[in-house]
């Protein structure tokens, strides 16, 4: 526990505007409220030795092997290294920073540029995002029971990577659409937004805590979607035999490309890991490509920077399965990959790493 004080203070420190004196004083004073009042000296003595010593230090960083310049694991720098070689400090910098808050517009309600005129008049500032027509990118994190016509349904929260799956999809009226993994359903909602003339919105997930999520979600926009506790692969327990036009598997994976979000990821995932999901996600591939129709599309994404989840993924899926085809996706942002585009955690208003490939059934 002490060394966690000491962390905080250095962290504190190091990354905020908190006063050093008032950090000092604080981390002192935990050694007491730790029952370690032995430490206060020491605690002192250590910070104050950072503080006249911090340029030194920075510089020595400079100096260190890339993983720990970063403070990033030794494993997963090198990947990404290999991957992203010319991206890579553009990758962790984004990685390192605090995640934005972003919104997504009802546009069946009114237009982003209302939106943003009405936060303009609540006194919140906000930019639209640039790569999706219905993304907003608040200033300042706000607490949901203030932001303006959230409770009516105007806007919900949700990145804007995860916003471009829509269009994506290329939906129509009287499609039957499937958002396998679905909690906790947002994409389900922009979907139904996006496309008020579905036939039928299936979303599945495994976990029955986080399915009613999604009823919250579908409950504050008045949208309507069958929502099914199953695991996915098992056909037999949600499926009901009639093909859709249209699939969305945003499969599980390393979450390489929100670390920004949950930088717990860095610490906790393992290559291993790794390797296990790349075997889910195969599996996810092949037990759901049957249920799609002919000339139907399936939308394969993740929020991971690992190609081996990504396009090495979809090459091994396509090299086995004859009726698959790759379609191109036309568009001016992330990054053309073989078989699909890639966004790579980058700037303060931008969106998370994401992956996206689809694939028609002919």
């Amino acid at each position: 526990m002490l060394s966690a004080s000491l962390y905080i203070g250095l962290y504190q420190l190091r990354e905020l505007s908190i006063p050093d004196h008032a950090v000092l004083n604080e981390s002192v004073a935990a050694s007491q409220d730790l029952k370690k009042p032995w430490a206060k000296a020491l605690v002192n003595a250590i910070l104050r030795n950072y503080l006249r010593r911090q340029a030194e230090l920075d510089a020595s960083i400079d100096l260190a092997e890339e993983h720990v310049r970063f403070s990033f694991p030794k494993w997963l720098s090198q990947e990404l290294k290999r991957a992203w070689p010319s991206d890579l400090k553009q990758i962790v910098a984004g990685s390192n920073q605090r995640p934005p808050m972003t919104l997504r517009v009802n546009a069946s309600h009114l237009s982003k540029e209302e939106y943003l005129q009405r936060l303009l008049e609540s006194g919140l500032e906000a930019e639209p995002g640039k790569l999706a027509a219905t993304a907003v990118y608040l200033g300042t994190p706000t607490a949901v029971s203030k932001i303006p016509g959230f409770d009516e349904g105007l806007v919900s929260v949700q990145d804007e990577a995860s916003q471009l799956i829509p269009e994506l999809l290329q939906l129509g009226p009287h499609q039957r659409v499937l958002d396998a993994c679905a909690a906790p359903g947002g994409k389900t909602c922009g979907i139904l937004e996006s496309e008020r003339s579905l036939t039928k919105m299936t979303s599945v997930d495994i976990a029955s805590e986080r399915i009613t999520k999604i009823h919250d979600n579908l409950a504050r926009l008045s949208l309507e979607a069958k929502v099914q506790c199953a695991d996915i692969s098992q056909l037999d327990s949600w499926w009901d035999g009639e093909p859709f036009d249209r699939i969305l598997v945003d499969a599980p994976c390393s979450a390489t490309g929100v670390i920004r979000r949950h930088p717990d990821i860095k610490l906790l995932r393992t290559h291993n890991e790794v390797r296990k999901l790349v075997l889910l996600q195969q599996k996810f591939l092949e037990v759901l490509w049957p249920c799609l129709q002919p000339n139907g599309l399936l939308l394969y994404t993740t929020c991971s920077l690992l190609p081996e989840e990504n396009d090495q993924q979809i090459q091994q899926f396509l090299e086995s399965t004859d009726s698959a085809k790759f379609e191109g996706i036309a568009a001016d942002w992330g990054v053309e990959c073989r078989y699909g585009r890639q966004l790579l955690t980058g700037a303060r208003n931008g969106p998370d790493g994401f992956y996206y490939s689809l694939i028609r059934k002919v």
